[in-house]
């Protein structure tokens, strides 16, 4: 079974082994804004989220978010997402962080990146905006 955690920046570097390689596809597509250590730090120094799917044997993904407000509304932003077999944790995850962003009052999940995630969160509410999609807090 699928579970899905937040790692605490205290425990990044215990579980960073398992998701690094995930983080360094993720860091490619920021067309050189980030490299697989700007990720690293970010999440260590607690200004965003990591969020990991694994069962026992396995972590299957990764996810860094970020909690923003703007004037009108709070939203969390999925800056990084990696991973394999993504519709097996895509589910769970989504779950997982819309729990987190009604907690953290945001309105909307948004994200930004290729086109392809669109595609994989068509069925949840995303809405492709150029290369910007945005999901509902349900």
């Amino acid at each position: 079974m699928i579970k899905i955690s937040l790692i605490l920046p205290e425990y990044v570097e215990s579980v960073w082994g398992g998701i690094e390689g995930y983080m360094d596809k993720a860091a490619e597509y920021s067309y050189g804004r980030y490299k697989t250590e700007d990720i690293k730090a970010v999440v260590l120094d607690g200004s965003r989220q990591l969020w990991i799917a694994y069962d026992d044997d396995w972590v299957y993904g990764a996810v860094v978010t970020q909690v923003a407000t703007y004037p009108q509304i709070g939203v969390l932003i999925m800056h990084f997402i990696g991973g394999v077999e993504g519709l097996k944790w895509k589910t769970p995850m989504l779950l997982m962080l819309q729990k987190f962003a009604r907690d953290c009052n945001c309105g909307i999940i948004e994200s930004y990146g290729r086109s392809g995630w669109a595609k994989i969160f068509k069925a949840e509410g995303a809405k492709t905006r150029g290369i910007f999609f945005e999901m509902p807090v349900e």
